[in-house]
């Protein structure tokens, strides 16, 4: 097992990293948390696989689980369903002194840290990240929310998780498209902040559960956003913003696509690419680097063009929810080069559109 610390403003948190550990669930839970009760949130997908599993374990040590299950996929990730989890943990008896475990993916961590933060006005919440996007992306950070009719993540709250824990076993349970997702979220990072991690990803031929060394892979993504967020816990001065490479124009694909047709990675994939060619015009992105990511994107089984029927003006229509855009005004992250990134207030809209025209 492998252990590293992330720090976040005045918060700080383990993230337990190997083969099995969810064989060691409650052990790692008791060294950071009372037993009390506390709710396990999870999906149709995840739960039948390994909710048993970690309420054996706690249940053993004196705490009192309950699992509260809720359809699987984006959808689920409202306010509405934010409100009727709290309802049911209240029915449970969970008060002050219990905790939130999120078992899932990046949605059940964006819920469940989200219901965490408004129970009781804010109770620890564990992640138990079930896929890659989650392990070496959402999981950390703190950032929890919901979405809204308008857009991806819009009511939210900044919640640091108490711990997480990483068990890279159970990605062999993943479909490869879930698994190719994860990849995006890794593509950037080595794009803005490890030109060695870009190379060396570019010399795997593909996915391949048999060859990939996820324990270190997993950790040195978790220390590039750790890194990131050290000094910006609330993506006040820049420095955090850098993470949403693509994702300005991602998040606006994907509601564009209602939520289901694109997952989250595929969409940042797209976005990426987009970014790329605006970086190109205002960055300064050498042609060769922008095809070694799009080879790169591909190669890990990632889409790189939108479809021919897509609505793409769906995507402008929810550019104007984004988060990142201040008084109407831009901030957009660019590449100069694979291994770095800052952030513009020179893009414009139609700098934007040119670059989806594009895709």
């Amino acid at each position: 097992m492998i252990s590293t610390e992330v720090s976040a403003g005045q918060h700080s948190y383990r993230v337990l990293i190997g083969p099995g550990v969810l064989d060691t669930v409650a052990d790692a839970i008791q060294q950071k948390l009372s037993p009390s009760p506390c709710a396990i949130i999870s999906d149709t997908n995840v739960a039948p696989l390994f909710a048993d599993k970690i309420q054996k374990s706690l249940t053993p040590a004196g705490f009192e689980p309950t699992l509260i299950t809720i359809p699987a996929g984006e959808k689920s990730k409202t306010l509405e369903q934010a409100g009727t989890l709290c309802g049911q943990m209240l029915r449970q008896g969970l008060d002050r002194q219990s905790f939130v475990i999120g078992l899932g993916g990046g949605v059940i961590g964006d819920l469940s840290g989200f219901v965490a933060a408004i129970f009781q006005r804010k109770i620890p919440h564990v992640q138990i990240p079930t896929t890659l996007l989650a392990m070496v992306d959402s999981s950390i950070g703190g950032k929890t929310g919901v979405n809204t009719s308008a857009g991806k993540n819009l009511l939210g709250a900044f919640h640091q998780p108490t711990l997480v824990i990483d068990d890279v076993e159970v990605l062999k349970r993943l479909p490869s498209r879930e698994l190719s997702q994860g990849f995006a979220e890794i593509v950037k990072h080595a794009i803005i902040a490890d030109a060695e991690m870009f190379r060396q990803l570019s010399r795997h031929r593909g996915i391949d559960l048999n060859k990939v060394d996820f324990a270190p892979l997993v950790l040195r993504n978790v220390e590039i956003k750790a890194r990131m967020i050290a000094n910006d816990e609330r993506d006040r001065n820049g420095e955090r913003a850098l993470l949403n490479f693509g994702h300005t124009i991602g998040h606006a694909i994907e509601r564009a696509a209602d939520y289901c047709k694109i997952l989250h990675g595929e969409a940042v994939s797209l976005g990426m690419v987009a970014a790329c060619s605006v970086s190109m015009k205002k960055a300064g992105l050498a042609k060769e680097d922008r095809n070694e990511i799009v080879n790169l994107l591909q190669k890990f089984q990632l889409p790189t063009r939108l479809p021919t029927n897509f609505p793409r003006q769906k995507i402008f229509d929810a550019l104007k929810f984004d988060k990142k855009f201040e008084h109407g005004q831009i901030r957009f992250v660019v590449t100069p080069k694979i291994g770095s990134a800052n952030l513009s207030r020179d893009v414009t809209m139609e700098d934007i559109g040119a670059a989806v025209d594009k895709l």
